[in-house]
């Protein structure tokens, strides 16, 4: 679930949630609940008859896990078998899963597609989306009703273009992008470059940023896929363009007009060279193809930093 400190928008509805309420005009039934509580995730699956089941809940930073192993393990493998038991308890049978291109560990060949071999994950977080990936299919090949499409992200960056919602994470970024807009806006004095001797064009990691409004509209493509009984599928969603660290802080520099500064520090265990997409196999069957280019995730980045120079508080929260 969110963080304790998320900011509250009217009638205790958090504020990311209200302003995708402006955006939309219209209402959005929310529940806030921790899939780790078996009992609230009953009630909830009571009350509602649901068609699909969009499951995003985990945590996600990769220097993190490899500190804080069996917190990760704890939180990701348990929410994700609650949720799986209490679908099948319900009868329902439609999963979209949130996976992650660290279930490829360290690329054997580049671009990666979804035929590259999973599992030699470079650290806990990977691990725990490669066990669910397994979970969800192993459920799948014992339960034929059952349909699930695994979507392996590789870098979302961005923010919808109103400005109104956008990336607010607590505490200091694990991602690049929020960290670097952070810089660009004044809330943090330097960025740390976590290595510059891989084998890469300039010595820094290559990464494929998506724009995050390109990723919502692959769950989109994903949803109907489901309607066809898929079984189960997994997918890449990347542009297929890498980027290092160094051209995404130009980048940024770029789109905000404003230097940053960062400094080289040690490589981060858990960490790779490279890692981009080959992402045809989700134009070919889900008929979705990223549209958005580096310059346009970096101006809509940006647009949300500066209208939101604190994020989605009211400047009380650090």
């Amino acid at each position: 679930g969110p963080s304790r400190c998320t900011q509250r928008g009217g009638g205790d509805v958090p504020e990311s949630i209200s302003r995708i309420e402006r955006i939309l005009d219209t209402s959005i039934e929310f529940h806030e609940l921790d899939l780790l509580d078996r009992p609230g995730l009953e009630k909830l699956f009571k009350k509602h008859s649901f068609s699909a089941v969009m499951h995003f809940a985990g945590l996600k930073a990769v220097g993190e896990s490899v500190e804080q192993p069996l917190r990760y393990y704890r939180v990701n493998l348990t929410a994700s078998l609650n949720l799986l038991e209490v679908m099948q308890a319900h009868r329902v049978h439609n999963l979209v899963f949130s996976s992650s291109a660290t279930v490829y560990g360290d690329p054997q060949h580049l671009p990666i597609n979804e035929q590259h071999p999973v599992g030699g994950c470079t650290n806990p977080y990977g691990k725990t989306k490669y066990f669910i990936e397994e979970m969800i299919k192993d459920h799948c090949k014992a339960e034929k009703d059952w349909n699930a499409v695994l979507l392996r992200y590789f870098n979302p960056i961005g923010a919808h273009s109103s400005g109104l919602i956008g990336e607010d994470p607590q505490g200091i970024p694990n991602n690049l992008l929020p960290y670097v807009a952070q810089v660009a806006i004044g809330r943090r004095n330097c960025l740390s470059v976590f290595g510059n001797d891989y084998d890469t064009l300039d010595g820094t990691g290559v990464r494929d940023y998506i724009h995050v409004v390109d990723l919502a509209k692959g769950h989109i493509a994903a949803l109907k896929k489901l309607k066809d009984d898929c079984g189960c599928k997994a997918y890449n969603l990347g542009t297929g363009q890498g980027y290092s660290v160094l051209q995404m802080v130009k980048a940024v520099e770029k789109a905000s007009g404003r230097k940053i500064s960062y400094k080289i520090a040690p490589r981060r265990e858990g960490d790779i060279a490279s890692c981009y997409a080959d992402p045809r196999l989700a134009e070919k069957e889900l008929g979705w193809k990223a549209e958005f280019g580096l310059e346009r995730m970096c101006e809509d980045l940006w647009r949300w930093q500066s209208m939101n120079p604190t994020g989605f508080s009211n400047g009380t929260a650090s």
